[in-house]
């Protein structure tokens, strides 16, 4: 026996229905034409009553048998209740007018009662798609946010919406993630989609696809296979967008969380580290000086001695400076806030920083007025300058110039630091103040951990100043200082 295909076995599974409606409308003309005989109707009354059966005839079962039921109407109505009775004569206008009227009545009833039953249908679909729209919103919003949205919420409008096949692609993490049935080729359906940039609906397969966009613009895309109407592919590509965006603010917060955390587990330990190491500095430091008042001691060893004195002070010093710079990273440093002179705070750090007196001739200082003060933590400001000069120093070709500078203007004090020397790439200028951040170009010429520029940055923002840099290969490179007129000290 041959297969019926869908269309065959929708009409043959049509047809006994259709019979049946056919004999229960001939039927109910047959018994109402009877009643009314028998009981002797006049043919006003049993007018109305095929008119009524016309009218149930087409709410229940259609126009073909309201129209089967107001040809047979009329014709019992003559044939039955029509003197002369027992014979047709249809030439007579009133059975004309009773079949126009039943025909009328058939169309109209029957109109309006499939326009009801269509809006009845569309009412419950929306409905029902409504509350499926309710169920993936609620369940978007309990999604694991550890995880990938893709697998989640592939899975959730499959199951909700009973479609054959979904694909969610995400752009953030370039990957496409599938639900359902997918031909062979199909795999970057949804990844295609959103490099074209195009939403399109197919009837033919009944794929629809929606680009995923929220307020920074597009993210995904989304790919359904079934029936679904296009309002409801909108508004899950909506969710899903929002679904997709929130993962990625909360991936963003982890993140920060993750980092804040971290930063605060390094200040502590440097914190810590520095507390330690001052005391065992400080013995160092005092046994070098004891030894230095020793006498009996030979050239070499003094120098020795001397050496180990310098390099304990200058240890102790740095240590100094880590406290300091675990406190304004974490925001509890109260600023011990003074008029500093600039230029006797200048000379006090080029002395510090230049060894030999070759390194002190090419240090050059140009502040045009040597009464310049400002108002600042002088530990702070010193701390900046000594970083400024002692990467000026380490960077410079040997034997070239540097410069310290200082001016002031309407509203600001600027400090300028410039050597020549290799120069810094325009993409790495802002970086370079970021923690454990080394210039590419730079960190291969001397050995560095990258957190000197971080602090310098720190120590300025806590006087509400900045800092920058610029870098020619003409011009050289100059880092920048600028502190406002009278600074304030950090809330």
């Amino acid at each position: 026996m041959a297969k019926l295909r869908p269309a065959e076995w929708k009409s043959s599974s049509l047809a006994p229905r259709e019979f049946l409606r056919t004999l229960v409308t001939a039927s109910g003309v047959a018994l109402l034409t009877y009643i009314g005989f028998a009981i002797g109707l006049k043919m006003t009354a049993i007018g109305f009553l095929y008119l009524l059966l016309v009218v149930a005839t087409a709410l229940f079962f259609g126009v073909w048998q309201a129209s089967l039921a107001s040809c047979l109407s009329a014709a019992c109505l003559d044939y039955f209740f029509t003197i002369p009775i027992f014979r047709f004569a249809i030439a007579d206008p009133q059975d004309w007018i009773a079949l126009g009227t039943f025909q009328a009545t058939a169309l109209v009833i029957s109109r309006l009662s499939s326009k009801e039953l269509h809006s009845t249908r569309l009412a419950t679909q929306h409905r029902m798609e409504m509350e499926q729209l309710y169920e993936l919103s609620r369940n978007s919003l309990l999604m694991d946010l550890h995880q990938p949205p893709g697998p989640q919420l592939a899975v959730l409008i499959q199951r909700i919406f009973s479609t054959s096949a979904v694909a969610l692609f995400d752009w953030n993490l370039n990957r496409t993630d599938r639900a359902g049935d997918w031909a062979a080729g199909e795999e970057e359906l949804a990844k295609a989609a959103f490099d074209a940039d195009l939403g399109q609906d197919d009837a033919h397969t009944q794929t629809r696809q929606r680009i995923l966009r929220t307020g920074a613009g597009a993210v995904g895309a989304l790919v359904l296979r079934g029936q679904s109407s296009a309002l409801v592919a909108d508004a899950l590509a909506s969710l899903s967008a929002i679904a997709v965006d929130r993962y990625q603010s909360f991936e963003k917060e982890e993140r920060a969380e993750s980092a804040r955390k971290s930063e605060q587990l390094r200040a502590a330990v440097m914190d810590a580290l520095a507390h330690e190491f001052k005391t065992p500095l400080t013995a160092v430091q005092t046994a070098s000086s004891g030894l230095l008042e020793l006498k009996g001691l030979s050239d070499s060893q003094i120098d020795l001695v001397r050496l180990i004195d310098d390099e304990a002070v200058r240890l102790n010093a740095l240590c100094t400076r880590l406290l300091r710079t675990a406190k304004l990273e974490a925001q509890q440093l109260d600023l011990e806030m003074e008029e500093v002179n600039l230029k006797s705070l200048i000379d006090e750090v080029v002395a510090d920083a230049s060894r030999g007196r070759e390194e002190r001739g090419r240090m050059n200082i140009a502040i045009d007025d040597s009464e310049l003060s400002v108002r600042v933590d002088r530990g702070l400001l010193a701390m900046i300058l000594a970083q400024y000069i002692d990467n000026a120093r380490k960077y410079s070709t040997p034997g070239t110039p540097i410069e310290i500078a200082a001016r002031r203007s309407r509203t600001e004090v600027l400090i300028s630091v410039h050597n020549f020397g290799p120069t810094i790439p325009l993409e790495d200028r802002e970086q370079v103040f970021e923690r454990f951040y080394r210039s590419s170009a730079l960190k291969e010429v001397v050995a560095g951990t990258g957190i000197g520029l971080s602090i310098v940055r720190k120590a300025a923002e806590a006087h509400h100043g900045h800092v920058w840099v610029i870098s020619d290969e003409k011009e050289g490179t100059t880092f920048f200082l600028s502190l406002p007129g009278s600074a304030r000290r950090k809330l």
